[in-house]
């Protein structure tokens, strides 16, 4: 529950931004398109390792760059009970947010031209108006989607503690589909990793009608 607190609500407004500002910007738009859409394709295991050199202690990217710029000694990154969860979740986030950018650029296309010349004629005439009287409405359908499948990513997710963590250290990021793995197919618990994997799918269907029911609600509002 608390790594996909980190994820979802971060990869959705992140894509949203990211679609917001590609979508405004008519130069380059087919390359920033491309560049944000590339973590999506590629193999995540692999880039696993790539991460792992760019977290480490001693070497990596980032506590270089903290050291250098504010002189702060970084931590552990995946060996720390506390940094860990969170540093899987930025992972999680770089790789989720050009798809979520995709499917909102799609949704900004869906709306009609006609919507943003009413809303100028009613004085919606800054950006911000623009967004919340025509843009935000327009988008609530995808914005469901975007949320739900985001949801449903987080909670399964699976190779990049599998490659980097194994769930430690002291089970910091066991999350509940690695745990279900590990009693199946490492303690060959198949009973309990089956009824695991019942409440992972309760707890989905859950969710996800919480979710539709919510954004139905402010549809009725509107």
């Amino acid at each position: 529950l608390y790594y996909t607190l980190l994820t979802v609500p971060t990869s959705v407004a992140l894509g949203l931004g990211v679609a917001l500002l590609i979508e405004s910007d008519t130069t380059g738009r087919s390359f920033f398109r491309t560049v944000y859409f590339l973590p999506v394709t590629a193999l995540l295991v692999a880039m696993a390792t790539v991460w792992e050199f760019i977290l480490h202690p001693d070497l990596g990217l980032v506590n270089q760059l903290l050291w250098r710029v504010f002189g702060i000694a970084g931590p552990d990154w995946l060996s720390d009970p506390r940094h860990v969860l969170s540093s899987l979740a930025f992972i999680f986030v770089w790789q989720q947010t050009g798809y979520n950018m995709i499917l909102f650029l799609a949704g900004l296309k869906a709306i009609p031209s006609d919507y943003y010349q009413a809303a100028k004629v009613d004085g919606a005439d800054r950006a911000i108006d623009r967004f919340l009287m025509v843009i935000w409405p327009g988008l609530a359908p995808t914005t469901l989607f975007v949320v739900l499948i985001t949801t449903l990513y987080s909670f399964r997710v699976f190779d990049t503690v599998a490659a980097l963590t194994q769930g430690g250290p002291a089970n910091a990021s066991n999350v509940l589909l690695f745990n279900i793995y590990r009693e199946g197919f490492v303690y060959f618990r198949t009973g309990f990793a089956s009824a695991m994997t019942m409440v992972f799918l309760a707890l989905i269907l859950v969710i996800a009608v919480i979710q539709i029911r919510s954004f139905g609600r402010k549809e009725q509002g509107r």
